[in-house]
């Protein structure tokens, strides 16, 4: 047998099983940014609606301007963030969380203060929007959890032995998971004092 045969056959394998891995690796990286992507529709999807629940209350009611400004600035940051799916960290992760989680706190504002307009709460038009926005919440913790779930198979692969060498060297790096806001854990305070 020539003495050849036996390390072409290995290199053989080898470059069929870094083919293997790096199409498995790009396939699985994919899934991911087409996971952030939905999450990113779906925040997108609640910023739209907000601007005409914002405009069905300023023409609704006498409307306190402190509540809408918030809303509308909460808005304008949510929407002007961007981030690239495939450098995913757990800061810029936490940051995106940070500033829609800013945007609920003020929407969750506009909607307690709509409490003291009747006229307001009986609207059609606001009552539609106000079931656009719960609908657009589920929507949201539904992509939420879809990312999570793509994110975990591309984590345990380039993780897993031997992947785990071959995903370094062509760098392929850990995702971060979408994580709860900090305090998600303890439940709300609901205030209804308006004084």
């Amino acid at each position: 047998m020539k003495k050849w045969i036996l390390p072409v056959v290995i290199i053989l394998i080898l470059g069929i099983f870094g083919v293997k891995t790096y199409n498995s690796l790009i396939g699985l990286d994919e899934n991911v940014n087409e996971a952030w992507g939905k999450v990113e529709s779906s925040y997108q999807r609640r910023s739209d609606l907000i601007g005409n629940l914002v405009k069905t209350v300023q023409g609704a009611a006498d409307f306190e301007r402190g509540t809408l400004k918030d809303v509308i600035e909460a808005r304008a940051k949510a929407t002007s963030m961007n981030i690239d799916p495939s450098n995913l960290t757990q800061e810029q992760i936490a940051k995106f969380s940070e500033v829609q989680s800013g945007l609920s706190g003020a929407l969750k504002s506009l909607l307690v203060t709509v409490e003291r307009y009747p006229d307001l709460k009986a609207n059609k038009n606001f009552l539609e929007l106000q079931s656009q926005l719960e609908g657009t919440e589920n929507r949201i913790n539904v992509v939420r959890d879809r990312f999570n779930e793509t994110v975990k198979p591309y984590n345990a692969t380039i993780r897993s032995f031997p992947n785990n060498l071959f995903a370094g060297f062509m760098g392929f790096d850990k995702k971060a998971y979408f994580e709860s806001d900090a305090g998600a854990d303890k439940a709300p305070d609901v205030d209804f004092d308006f004084k």
